[in-house]
């Protein structure tokens, strides 16, 4: 039986959240999800202050018993336990898949660079509450519990190597330890209610970072609720990648099947291992 952690390194998830998600997992044979009591703690924007979210994750990163580590929902916060957990995890926590995306890509970057291999951008327990949100926990668990390749990004499957963020989190990566080498792989990005002088701002951060500039192309999954801009900005999401990749020589690539939504789809960090 596999069996699957929940942790919320950012921000608080809802009981009635963790309880549909439960009750719809049940149907799944051969897995148990274990929510960490962390998740329903409340310390202003956190799920707990910034000890108890390290303290959970690090708990069950480290138990010899589970299988992977499940991000409960996004928010913000998990870049500020990164430097908290990473000495403190073992040997075990090297064996499991961590499968999250949003806020939780700072961790899972961290975790890449430190040379974890299970990391995975993809639908988090929170995703259950929106439209059609039972198929983004379908693909979650077929990925945790049997390493399904049917629920992965479709540009995974040609065997490249591939890392996925939101757009905002990669730009603030930049700078820090934890943004990885990520020479030699298709990053592929996407973004929720940011506008588009940000969503703008944030491709000149990145694509005029020279270690960027040695990736092997960008693909663009879904920018979603994106404000109106004053004036109107009069270009779109696809229009500024496209620029920002042209000026600093970086292949677009096209469009990739991520996003705040359930259809995200599932890109681990590096290459598929569970496939």
């Amino acid at each position: 039986m596999t069996k699957i952690g929940i942790v919320a390194p950012a921000s608080r998830l809802d009981p009635k959240i963790a309880a549909r998600v439960s009750e719809f997992a049940a149907k799944h044979a051969g897995l148990e999800l274990r929510f960490h009591p962390q998740c329903f703690l409340s310390h202003g924007h956190f799920a707990g202050d910034d000890a108890a979210r390290a303290d959970a994750f690090v708990d069950y990163a480290n138990a010899p018993d589970l299988d992977a580590i499940w991000f409960a929902r996004g928010g913000y916060g998990s870049g500020r336990i990164a430097a908290r957990v990473l000495p403190k995890l073992a040997l075990e926590a090297r064996k499991k898949k961590f499968l999250g995306y949003s806020d939780n890509g700072t961790l899972l970057a961290a975790l890449y660079a430190n040379g974890f291999k299970g990391a995975a951008h993809g639908p988090m327990p929170s995703d259950i509450a929106r439209e059609d949100g039972e198929v983004a926990i379908s693909r979650a668990l077929d990925f945790l519990t049997d390493g399904a390749s049917s629920g992965l990004e479709p540009a995974v499957q040609s065997g490249v190597r591939t890392a996925a963020f939101n757009i905002t989190i990669l730009s603030h990566l930049i700078g820090t330890p934890f943004l990885p080498n990520l020479a030699g792989h298709v990053v592929m990005l996407e973004e929720v209610a940011e506008a588009m002088y940000r969503i703008d701002r944030a491709m000149l951060h990145i694509t005029s970072n020279p270690d960027m500039r040695r990736v092997a192309g960008i693909m663009l999954g879904r920018c979603s609720a994106i404000p109106e801009n004053d004036p109107a900005f009069e270009q779109s999401e696809e229009d500024v990648v496209k620029h920002w990749c042209h000026v600093s020589h970086i292949p677009y690539l096209g469009r990739a099947d991520i996003g705040h939504d359930s259809h995200n789809k599932i890109v681990p960090f590096g290459r598929p291992l569970f496939s």
